[in-house]
């Protein structure tokens, strides 16, 4: 699937844009951005794409995508037939991480909003959120730049500090990792990201932190609540789906290229992380390649 940059810069020199959209249905093109985006479904259902996640969306969903993360809302094929009278209508507001400036992220109060702009770089799905704050998005459109500013403060501080989302990508399918403020943390997941697509234990990752094996595969559960074997599979299945939606290798070669080193358990991995088959998976986003180039020709 052809991936395209998107500018949703402000045109009027603003440090944000809020945008109500009310279309036939959503703009069917696969893409990304420098700015990020939080989103409000007031109309209109189908399907949502993020990195590699691939969900229902519905009336009501309130997402945030981070920087220059790939995503596409395809509405279900109703929304595309001749004489379909269904709406497609969304709030989105597009914003830098550092609208607010560069300093304003450092300063201790921020903390919390940092961590949850940085969650975001998976893309984020809120749920059971309050009434409050679905009114406040909603009404954003209507305020004027400064309390459009203000107001987005505060609910990046509500979302921030909300328990009940889930992240949509996986980590796997991300470029890079973020820094954290644990160094072995940090030489953990450089090594995992620099290695994955190679026969790597846990053994070899504890080496490179100067713990024993048993020590490190305690550490490791403790931190992120699963095996080390579960979340290496996590990054080269991540790292899968994107090799599929580019379409530019065979399955086969692609389960090589992520570190499994037989076709079988590569498709028993990925049927057990993304509940279909490696086919079923590209099939999907070919056919609906298919149904974007038709929409922009």
């Amino acid at each position: 699937m052809k991936l395209h940059l998107l500018n949703r810069s402000s045109t009027e020199n603003k440090s944000l844009t809020v945008s109500h959209h009310i279309y036939n249905n959503f703009l069917k093109i696969w893409h990304y951005h420098e700015e990020l985006e939080l989103v409000i479904i007031l109309k209109s259902s189908g399907m949502r794409f993020v990195g590699d996640s691939i969900e229902k969306f519905d009336v009501g969903d309130v997402v945030l995508i981070g920087r220059n993360l790939p995503h596409m809302w395809l509405n279900d094929d109703t929304y595309f037939k001749k004489n379909s009278t269904s709406e497609a209508e969304a709030i989105s507001i597009h914003f830098k991480k550092n609208f607010l400036g560069e300093k304003f992220l450092e300063v201790p109060e921020t903390e919390q909003i940092v961590h949850l702009l940085n969650l975001a770089d998976r893309g984020i799905k809120f749920s059971n959120l309050d009434d409050v704050l679905l009114i406040n998005l909603k009404l954003l459109a209507q305020l004027d730049a400064t309390s459009q500013m203000i107001k987005l403060l505060e609910i990046l501080n509500n979302l921030s500090s909300h328990s009940d989302y889930t992240l949509l990508s996986s980590a796997g399918f991300l470029s890079s990792f973020h820094k954290t403020e644990n160094k072995r943390l940090d030489k953990i997941y450089e090594y995992v990201f620099q290695n994955f697509n190679t026969p790597i234990s846990s053994g070899d990752v504890a080496a490179t932190i100067g713990m024993n094996k048993s020590a490190f595969s305690r550490f490791f559960k403790k931190t992120h609540r699963k095996p080390f074997t579960k979340y290496l599979n996590e990054i080269r299945i991540g790292y899968a789906c994107k090799l599929l939606i580019e379409n530019k290798e065979s399955i086969t070669a692609i389960a090589y290229l992520c570190g499994f080193n037989n076709i079988s358990n590569f498709n028993r991995q990925f049927k057990l992380l993304k509940s279909t088959s490696p086919s079923t998976y590209l099939e999907f986003y070919s056919t609906n390649k298919s149904k974007s180039k038709k929409s922009i020709t």
